[in-house]
């Protein structure tokens, strides 16, 4: 039998790919920063919304106004925005969102979305 002590063992912190590790103390914490489809997708949404909740800022609508969105983007976009709807709409008040031409005579925005161009119109009172 021989015996350990904490002495006899050198302990060593590497990086490991795809993970972020912080420690303090005894305690350590790692996160998976892998960016997965589901992720990425969800990003956009939240991307997606900012614009929505700032053209809804800029153009003076009530904070509880009710709204319908249309918008032209690719097909990446338009599947993070779908996989996301309900999200969305909770988030800017939205009863419909509909991919398609925007229409005349609404609020219109065209910004970079993750280096995309989105047109976004906003159909008010819904």
């Amino acid at each position: 039998a021989i015996d350990l002590t904490l002495e006899d063992f050198e302990i060593q912190a590497e990086d490991i790919p795809g993970w972020l590790v912080a420690s303090e103390g005894v305690i350590t914490v790692a996160l998976d920063i892998t960016i997965n489809e589901a992720l990425r997708q969800e990003g956009l949404a939240r991307e997606f919304v900012n614009r929505i909740q700032n053209l809804r800022k800029d153009s003076g609508f009530e904070v509880t106004d009710k709204i319908r969105i249309r918008y032209q983007a690719n097909d990446e976009i338009q599947a993070a925005i779908e996989a996301n709807e309900e999200y969305i709409k909770n988030e800017v008040l939205a009863n419909e969102i509909v991919m398609g031409d925007v229409e005349n005579g609404v609020v219109l925005a065209e910004g970079d979305l993750e280096g995309v161009v989105v047109e976004v119109g906003v159909v008010y009172p819904y």
